[in-house]
């Protein structure tokens, strides 16, 4: 097999994944439109709204305004924003893909460093973040190459390499504070491995050093710990998939391989692949913070794991007796897997398959009103929803809004008081309410709770339209409803 092959076919196979699809009809989720938002804001607004907000994402999003101010002055008008926005983490898991088969063929050889790329290509959920136009496609190829320079330091421990896995932990870090769940992991490859003293020393030092680098940061986004308050036990699908990735990457640890180097494939991918999971469980029991997400880079010791024990079960018949017979089988059962995997990866594609959709929803408010009718986001945060197509809003009155989320230093606005709220909605002939579906629970404060009771009271619902995550309602003044249209409640 030739050298190029083993980084070419899998970084191919996610470059073609990641590019299927990417536009999702324009759709775009609210924490896409977060970064939107953020990305166009200018350095110099930017730096006080970290002050009060996502500090933790702060990186991230000065490398996207950087992107886009690149960007949007070449390609943007040919390409979209929605393009724009997920090229980045296109590009970043296209180098998770080439890492995870130069892992693999370091760890085993070339036919696992190969088959382990193709499998990292083909799980769901890293070509569901290669599409996202978030942080965590690029921190889970830092960690890939992070853990590659630490299985070269292991084997030639030299200087320069471990100043460059310090310097990829780190920058992975930064970018997101639950990266450092994957230095336990590297820590228990270390050990398991029976490195000598001064290896396990140098790692040491790399750790001591990237954990230093983050402890500003981390310290002072505690103080904006209220931003994951909406997160309450973890999601039982990303439970599942955290579950089935698990028992299969354990038992593929089960097939005899011999690695090469001193590091073995199941001293470093093992650890990978259930340590960060299991520590921030661990974690969610004193504050619930699990979200798949944070942790994406487990899926990559599943690759390796897959990989090598594909690699073993396929070998060329010379090799292995009646290895026809099972490269059949493993064959059927490949093809039986992707044919699975399709109707997944379709779905992944589509504006269904986030929790909601901000092209829809400013689509439906654009429908629903008129110029001159008055607007409300319930709850307040949703007022993301207009940070991509603000122009589907233009000409509508932000009734609750006391100042923009530029003006403020904030992601939503900051609103008037419950009173001042009211006051202006009776003085509203119709208003468009942009809020959540039914059944989500509603916020309690001043300002939610005079938005609910005044139209409860002064307001008749005209019409009402359900998109992806969020019901758009157009409510008016007893008697006023003519004109509004015959849809009536949706």
């Amino acid at each position: 097999m030739a050298q190029g092959a083993v980084v070419l076919m899998p970084s191919g196979l996610m470059l073609f994944l990641g590019a299927w699809g990417i536009r999702r009809q324009d759709a775009v989720w609210r924490d896409e439109a977060v970064t939107y938002d953020m990305a166009h804001r200018s350095l110099a607004d930017l730096w006080p709204t970290l002050q009060h907000v996502d500090v933790v994402h702060g990186l991230y999003y000065a490398l996207m305004h950087c992107w886009f101010l690149v960007y949007d002055a070449t390609l943007g008008d040919v390409l979209g924003a929605v393009i724009g926005l997920r090229l980045p983490s296109v590009a970043a898991m296209t180098a998770a893909a080439a890492g995870v088969a130069l892992l693999g063929q370091r760890l085993v050889g070339r036919r696992a460093g190969l088959l382990a790329g193709l499998t990292f290509a083909l799980i769901p959920v890293v070509q569901q973040y290669a599409q996202e136009g978030r942080s965590y496609a690029t921190v889970c190829a830092l960690v890939v190459w992070a853990s590659h320079l630490l299985v070269l330091a292991a084997a030639r421990p030299r200087r320069k390499l471990w100043l460059g896995y310090t310097a990829l932990m780190l920058f992975a870090c930064l970018l997101h504070e639950f990266a450092s769940l994957a230095l336990p992991a590297h820590g228990a490859a270390v050990v398991l491995a029976r490195l000598p003293r001064r290896v396990l020393r140098s790692w040491l030092l790399s750790a001591a050093t990237v954990l230093a680098g983050l402890t500003p940061l981390a310290v002072f986004s505690t103080r904006q710990s209220a931003q994951i308050s909406w997160l309450m036990w973890p999601d039982p699908v990303q439970l599942l998939t955290f579950a089935v990735l698990a028992v299969l990457g354990i038992a593929c640890s089960r097939v005899r391989v011999r690695s090469r180097g001193p590091i073995g494939l199941r001293a470093l991918a093992v650890p990978l692949l259930l340590l960060p999971t299991l520590l921030l469980l661990l974690l969610s029991h004193v504050e619930p913070a699990y979200v798949d997400r944070y942790v994406l880079y487990y899926v990559v010791g599943f690759a390796l794991l897959a990989g090598a024990a594909l690699a073993r079960l396929l070998r060329p018949a010379g090799e292995q007796g009646q290895a026809r017979g099972r490269r059949l089988r493993w064959t059927l059962a490949v093809v039986l897997v992707l044919a699975v995997l399709l109707p997944v990866d379709g779905h992944l594609r589509s504006p269904d398959s986030r929790v909601d959709d901000v092209t829809a929803v400013a689509h439906a408010v654009r429908a629903l009103s008129e110029p001159g009718d008055g607007l409300l986001f319930m709850p307040a945060r949703r007022r993301i929803w207009r940070a991509t197509l603000p122009h589907d809003f233009r000409g509508l009155h932000d009734l609750a809004l006391a100042k923009s989320p530029s003006a403020s230093h904030t992601l939503y606005g900051t609103e008037r008081s419950g009173d001042a709220i009211r006051a202006r909605m009776l003085a509203a002939r119709r208003i468009v309410v942009a809020g959540d579906p039914d059944g989500a629970p509603p916020d309690d404060n001043d300002q939610e709770i005079a938005k609910r009771a005044t139209l409860h009271d002064a307001f008749t619902i005209c019409r009402s339209t359900v998109v992806r995550g969020a019901r758009i309602t157009l409510y008016a003044r007893p008697g006023a409803c003519q004109g509004a249209g015959s849809g009536g409640v949706g």
